[in-house]
């Protein structure tokens, strides 16, 4: 149940943000630029990030949601729950690696974020585009999964497999216009 009376119990995001339309919509247009905008990481590996991002921060529907979103856009499921466990053994793109480790400290302890492990991911061979990405993905989705968690957003397994598959067709500015 939302800890807010005003919303019911199958409260989505968008509801959320809908007392609050300008801030919503440049939510909902930042999300739109940063994952499906023109980057050197695909839209897929920009939904691994976001649903990494929010498994670190246990946010169920976040991960949820955007774990459905990568794997509607190809990205096997598997690889989500091993990189959960370990991101060293886990069978995923070893380019990918550094990227997620980064993301994974900067989620936890922003302040020990050091040079070696914004290196890492250069030495991987990503671009400043990509490590820009990663930066603002993992920043986004630390600020999604605390405004779910906080306001109380709950929900079943098959709403969001339903909702990762709207995204990935539709993209994120698409949550706009769907109604209450």
């Amino acid at each position: 149940m939302p800890f807010r009376k005003w919303l019911p119990e199958n409260a989505r995001p968008g509801l959320v943000l809908k007392p609050h339309p300008e801030s919503g919509e440049l939510i909902m247009r930042l999300t739109e630029i940063l994952l499906r905008g023109p980057s050197t990481l695909t839209s897929a590996q920009r939904e691994l990030i976001a649903a990494y991002t929010s498994a670190v921060n246990a946010c169920e529907f976040c991960y949820g949601t955007h774990a459905a979103t990568a794997e509607a856009l190809g990205i096997d499921e598997t690889w989500l729950t091993r990189l959960i466990d370990d991101i060293e053994t886990a069978d995923v793109d070893e380019r990918l690696k550094p990227i997620l480790r980064y993301v994974r400290k900067l989620t936890r302890t922003p302040s020990r974020v050091q040079q070696k492990d914004v290196d890492a991911i250069f030495a991987a061979g990503w671009d400043e585009d990509a490590f820009y990405h990663v930066v603002t993905i993992c920043g986004l989705f630390n600020f999604y999964s605390r405004l779910i968690d906080v306001y109380g957003v709950k929900s079943k397994p098959d709403y969001r497999q339903m909702v990762g598959k709207r995204l990935a067709e539709q993209g994120y500015t698409s949550a706009l216009k769907i109604p209450d």
